[in-house]
């Protein structure tokens, strides 16, 4: 998944509506669009990959433990994704304890099955 659409399918799962990139004229270049950030009815969307606290908001919408209703707990599912993120690819504690913001994305997208491979 693009950067992108990995900000906009988090800030969705979180609650977030009408996400859609926010697209300017840039005088500077020629009057070529840019692209400067992502927007919704809520404001702009947090920069999910690049910010823990952002990540730690979004982790919220995990369910935390078993619930009928919802089923079995993600965070199970999470961390074990945690594990796997990253160049070792080892179910250690300490790459879940020390995943980074990009890394706890890949991870929330994949426990909620939103994420999609690139071609």
């Amino acid at each position: 998944m693009t950067p992108e659409a990995q900000r906009i399918a988090i800030a969705e799962a979180c609650g977030w509506t009408n996400v859609a990139p926010r697209i300017v004229k840039n005088v500077k270049h020629e009057g070529d669009d840019i692209t400067v950030g992502i927007w919704s009815d809520n404001g702009w969307i947090p920069d999910y990959l690049n910010d823990l606290n952002a990540m730690h908001d979004a982790e919220q919408v995990l369910t935390p433990k078993y619930q009928p209703a919802k089923g079995e707990s993600q965070w199970g599912e999470y961390l074990g994704w945690l594990g796997f993120c990253g160049e070792n690819k080892t179910r250690e504690v300490y790459e879940c304890v020390t995943a980074t913001a990009s890394q706890r994305a890949e991870a929330f997208l994949r426990t909620i099955g939103k994420w999609k491979e690139l071609k």
